[in-house]
């Protein structure tokens, strides 16, 4: 193998269906076995459940093998084989006369076809750098809307964070996270110099200018504004730790990072003395055991205990899909899926289900170190751990290490909102892969051109005249020129 064949990239398509084949193989026998113990394995639900997952998995497939062949080929079969599994779950624990599993498929197929057309129709992720501040009020909209008269849904088991669209019911902050991490990949890319230079430096640490920390204030106030007008405790700890990740990238400087931990302790302090709902929640998780909070009606621990309990009857292995009691714990396809998934796979089923996740971050990751600019390389690593933080606060929650805060975990949990703005997601990191693993473009571009738009192919530069006592070049006549190493 020489050595221009050793360094021309691979697609990897191929890997991709294989893992593919595995991940509805998961899904799939995840459902048959379901439907065994309920006696309707094989029926006429299954087939078709089955059949659109599939055709839906393998359409996605094909649509990266023509727009992004050099996509991740582990990212897509992940996230399929968690959707899958949710699916199985969610129509297990259905009741009689309730059809949440079917619509969670509805949603399935909504949302992997507008990840497809993310795909199709965003030519370079870098043309997402030209709407930075128009994400910005893009983000502010969408978190104003449940507050709106008329379309908010009011308040739903406490939160006031749903709008109302005939007989659907959809929450914004959802796709707020993925506007607001574009908004912060575009700022912190284009501010990084003066963010890092700037400052004053007190012992081993450099602080930032206080007129610097005007974004990280503006992310804590809208944090603080969600937790206080929508009363919603995860989506403003999901929206000040996102941007505290990505300014802490884009600086590598721990200051900022003690800032915000300090600004984030601070904040909720405040609120827990302030606000009844944020010190119910807190309350709940210290003394989730007392016969007081695990009877109250309202921030009562039931749900944490109930869903500890069924894990700890799952064991080691599990009491296997179906045969569990998980619809004993409250929420059990949507907030305490997880606790529903420990109960019947074990703690061996959810480390595999954890490892899944840690997979999909990672795989993130190595998009965003593998891009070439600094705007995609934010951006993946923003959108990366707002599935990982999503993951840590659920999970967290479920098994009493943090406050349960309500947020889903990402594919699993019945929704519409959260399933489709995490595929979304998953579009989004599978063309900055297809850039990262991609072959490299020299090709200079011209002055005043714009990210995804197709370069003229170069002309020849006329032939310098010879200068007396000039030794010709020895350089390779292919060799990039110094404008281009520079690129």
């Amino acid at each position: 193998m020489t050595q221009l064949e050793a360094a021309t990239p691979k697609p990897r398509r191929n890997t991709e269906l294989a893992l593919l084949v595995l991940a509805l193989a998961v899904g799939i026998g995840a459902n048959a076995l379901v439907g065994v113990d309920q006696e309707k394995a094989f029926d006429t639900d299954f087939w078709f459940q089955s059949s659109m997952l599939a055709a839906a998995a393998l359409a996605f497939h094909v649509v990266l093998r023509i727009r992004a062949k050099y996509a991740d080929p582990v990212i897509l079969p992940l996230v399929v084989a968690l959707n899958g599994l949710g699916l199985a779950m969610i129509h297990r624990l259905d009741r009689v006369g309730e059809d949440t599993g079917n619509n969670q498929l509805r949603w399935t197929l909504v949302a992997m076809g507008v990840a497809i057309a993310v795909i199709w129709f965003l030519k370079d992720h870098r043309i997402l750098r030209r709407f930075t501040y128009i994400s910005l009020a893009v983000s502010a909209l969408l978190l104003i809307l449940p507050l709106v008269p008329g379309i908010s849904a009011g308040e739903v088991l406490g939160a006031s964070v749903w709008i109302k669209i005939g007989p659907m019911t959809f929450q914004p902050g959802e796709v707020a996270k993925i506007t607001l991490a574009i908004f912060f990949a575009g700022y912190l890319s284009s501010n990084r110099d003066l963010i890092l230079l700037a400052g004053r430096k007190i012992g081993p640490l450099q602080f930032p200018r206080f007129k610097d920390m005007g974004p990280m204030i503006t992310a804590w106030l809208v944090s603080i504004g969600v937790l206080i007008f929508q009363r919603d405790l995860g989506s403003s700890v999901l929206f000040f730790g996102l941007f505290i990740v990505m300014i802490y990238v884009a600086t590598s400087r721990i200051s900022w990072v003690i800032i915000g931990v300090a600004l984030l302790l601070g904040g909720g302090f405040v609120a827990s003395k302030v606000f009844s709902h944020v010190g119910l929640r807190i309350d709940g998780w210290l003394n989730a055991f007392t016969d007081e909070v695990y009877g109250r009606q309202f921030g009562g621990s039931l749900q944490i205990v109930e869903g500890l309990f069924g894990m700890a009857n799952g064991g080691l292995v599990g009491t296997g899909l179906g045969q569990g009691r998980p619809n004993l714990v409250p929420f059990a396809n949507s907030d305490m899926i997880i606790a529903s998934f420990g109960e019947e796979l074990g703690l061996i089923g959810l480390f595999a289900i954890v490892l899944m996740y840690l997979l999909l971050f990672t795989r993130g990751f190595r998009a965003a170190l593998g891009t070439r600019d600094a705007f995609g390389k934010l951006l993946a690593c923003g959108l990366s751990f707002a599935i990982a933080l999503q993951c840590f606060v659920v999970i967290g929650g479920v098994t009493r290490l943090i406050p349960l805060t309500g947020l889903t975990t990402p594919f699993l949990a019945a929704g519409g909102s959260s399933l489709l703005a995490n595929w979304i997601i998953v579009g989004l990191l599978l063309m900055i892969s297809h850039t990262a693993r991609g072959p490299v473009d020299t090709t200079p571009m011209p002055h005043g051109a714009e990210p995804g738009e197709k370069k003229p192919a170069p002309s020849s530069p006329p032939r310098p005249a010879k200068q007396p006592g000039r030794q010709p070049s020895s350089a390779h006549p292919d060799a990039p020129t110094e404008a281009v190493k520079q690129l």
